[in-house]
């Protein structure tokens, strides 16, 4: 309840907490949220919720070397990322494992990412008809779209800030244009 509040505060930059039975539902058929010793059945969940309500292009699970649930989940997530493949999900434990492998593992996992926002972003570009360069000009010409705190939408299917970003600046564009049609 406090997190929520504070994220309304925050005029609801970031997103509400997941609701828990949401996550149980999604994580139980991989792993069986009653098993006892601790919360792995929520790393499964998240994986699947950020993934599948288009909020991430990569999971990173960060963990303490030697928790057994997490490590009972990693054994789940291999089924599924075989069931959803465009998943991308990468477990880390904090030691245990050399600072140069997981380190390695992370670029190699942040590349994969990195090159799916770069489509994504070049794919709503050719969609919306605009280029980089004129949604950095009309952002340059209107300081509200360059305050930290601005919103704007998420369409389903668009996972990256960049190109929810282009796709609002584009549909701003496009009224301002007909809108000058129209005046003339």
């Amino acid at each position: 309840r406090e997190y929520n509040r504070i994220i309304e505060a925050l005029g609801s930059l970031g997103h509400h907490l997941c609701d828990q039975y949401e996550l149980q539902r999604l994580g139980h058929p991989f792993y069986n949220s009653r098993a006892g010793g601790g919360e792995g059945h929520l790393e499964v969940a998240k994986n699947i919720y950020y993934s599948n309500k288009d909020l991430c292009h990569m999971v990173l699970s960060l963990k303490p070397f030697g928790c057994m649930p997490s490590t009972q989940s990693d054994g789940a997530q291999s089924a599924v990322v075989s069931h959803y493949k465009d998943m991308i999900f990468l477990p880390i434990e904090t030691s245990g494992e050399g600072d140069v492998n997981a380190h390695s593992r992370v670029q190699m996992a942040l590349g994969e990412a990195k090159v799916r926002s770069k489509n994504e972003l070049n794919a709503v570009l050719e969609e919306t008809g605009v280029t980089l360069e004129e949604v950095r000009e009309y952002a340059a010409a209107h300081p509200e779209m360059q305050k930290p705190m601005y919103q704007f939408g998420h369409r389903k299917g668009v996972v990256g800030v960049a190109a929810n970003f282009v796709l609002h600046a584009a549909e701003r564009i496009k009224a301002e244009r007909k809108t000058k049609v129209l005046v003339q």
